[in-house]
């Protein structure tokens, strides 16, 4: 499956806690069928992070790859944003 074909998705970088892995939380808007309400739908995603990059509260966007294990099937393409410190 070659770059183009793969899935990528935004999301926020919510724990770096281990070692070369994020978990990554995308949030996305749905309307509901019957009530046309707006929703906010998340879900979050354990991605790989080679160079142990990110911090928490970097917005990131990773995609799709071959299994690094059970649940980590995604790995870190780029750091969109880095979080402000909070000095």
């Amino acid at each position: 499956m070659s770059e183009a074909n793969k899935k990528i998705i935004t999301g926020i970088v919510v724990s770096n806690k281990m070692d070369k892995s994020i978990v990554v939380k995308a949030e996305k808007t749905i309307q509901h069928k019957l009530y046309k309400r707006t929703l906010k739908r998340s879900k979050k995603f354990m991605a790989h992070d080679e160079e142990n990059t990110c911090q928490e509260g970097d917005t990131v966007q990773i995609i799709e790859s071959a299994p690094y294990s059970r649940r980590k099937t995604w790995r870190l393409l780029e750091v969109v944003k880095s979080a402000s410190p909070t000095n």
